[in-house]
């Protein structure tokens, strides 16, 4: 009985290691196909680009794209108590990975989008940043794209924007500066208020502090020829749980190789895929957001002497965050509410509205992708907007 037993052990091992192994060397020539192809959005929806921000007067690398696929038949206005559904936009992080993890299953942000009939763009962008573009470029950039929705859709009202991670404090620059083009801004992971946190528990915070402010990613653009790497964003995501990284991701795969190959290979092309930001961009990113913490403080300088105020947002507001989340925590994702604004019966008084939706432990990616939050709190947030 034993020793029928070891040899059924030893079988099974050897299987799985042959799969897993297999399936490693997927993921490899997932990466090379993808990379060879320019590093497309890995959406699972066809989509036809509306406005290529390259070709813009101040060109950025960001696009404006329709998702063409439709879950239902269309229904007429009438079918929706006289009024035409509302746009949805929604903008992926550009946080070192490349875009399309918001629309990477059927059953995602996009999909549930699609589900309740909403006309869906999706705004993303490309590998390598334009020559000279900032953050101000992009933020214009994307008033643009929504102004090309507008005109679109003349009668349905304005759009939503649905932010996921840094892609939701970008709208809320886009929402401050041009409270009139919005609608509803859902922001999905996104901090906003960088100094937050708990202590002992959410290390990254402390890291602009500890190596000395900015000057490394200044280092890393230098050593890039005036491009920072994306791949060491995600160098710092993967250090935040080695255990993970190193062991628990392989072992998960290895365990349930029957059942786990197609979703560690579709993440896997999107985590794996590193893009690239201009010199300028992670600048001002790391020195007046996560170290200077200055969007909070109304003292963020988009333009020369012109100052974001996030009190300009006239806009509903939902804050979507996670207990679970170790990237952008809850306190990250909250407490810039207390900060611009003195009680909550100033809210009132300027006819604010804020909403905010605490998991109690998905993690920061699952935010975005887990199939159970699309089914319920993006199904819920998008089904009300």
């Amino acid at each position: 009985m034993l020793a029928q037993d070891a040899c059924d052990y030893f079988v099974d091992s050897l299987q799985r290691s042959i799969l897993f192994w297999n399936t490693m060397r997927k993921r490899g020539d997932n990466f090379l196909e993808h990379f060879r192809a320019g590093q497309p959005p890995v959406l699972a929806f066809d989509y036809e680009i509306i406005l290529d921000g390259r070709e813009f007067e101040r060109p950025v690398n960001f696009a404006l794209a329709q998702i063409l696929d439709r879950r239902q038949v269309r229904r007429s206005p009438e079918e929706d108590n006289g009024i035409p559904k509302r746009p949805i936009i929604i903008i992926d992080p550009r946080a070192g990975h490349g875009p399309g993890i918001g629309g990477s299953k059927i059953n995602s942000e996009i999909g549930v989008a699609l589900d309740n009939n909403h006309p869906v763009y999706f705004i993303f962008f490309f590998t390598h940043p334009e020559p000279g573009q900032n953050i101000a470029d992009v933020i214009s950039a994307e008033a643009l794209f929504i102004e090309e929705v507008i005109r679109r859709h003349p009668d349905s009202g304005q759009p939503a924007v649905l932010g996921n991670c840094q892609a939701g404090w970008a709208s809320a620059l886009v929402c401050a500066e041009r409270p009139e083009l919005l609608g509803i801004l859902v922001m999905n992971g996104a901090p906003l208020s960088y100094w937050s946190g708990v202590e002992g528990i959410n290390p990254m915070r402390y890291f602009g502090g500890l190596c000395g402010g900015a000057w490394l990613t200044d280092y890393m653009s230098d050593i890039g020829n005036g491009e920072f790497d994306g791949a060491y964003l995600v160098q710092n995501f993967e250090r935040l749980n080695p255990a993970n990284t190193f062991w628990t991701k392989q072992y998960n795969l290895y365990s349930r190789i029957d059942t786990e190959q197609d979703r560690y290979l579709g993440f896997e092309k999107w985590w794996g895929g590193f893009f690239l930001m201009g010199a300028e961009e992670i600048h001002f990113i790391v020195e007046s957001l996560f170290v200077g913490n200055q969007l909070e403080k109304n003292r963020l300088e988009l333009r020369a002497g012109t100052f974001v105020n996030l009190k300009n947002i006239k806009n509903p507001i939902v804050v979507f965050c996670s207990w679970g989340d170790n990237i952008t925590p809850p306190q990250q994702a909250l407490n810039w509410i207390p900060q611009v604004y003195e009680s909550d019966l100033e809210i009132q008084e300027l006819g604010r509205v804020i909403i905010y939706l605490v998991h109690e432990s998905i993690g920061h990616l699952g935010i975005f992708v887990s199939g159970s939050i699309a089914n319920k709190e993006h199904r819920e947030i998008i089904g009300n907007l």
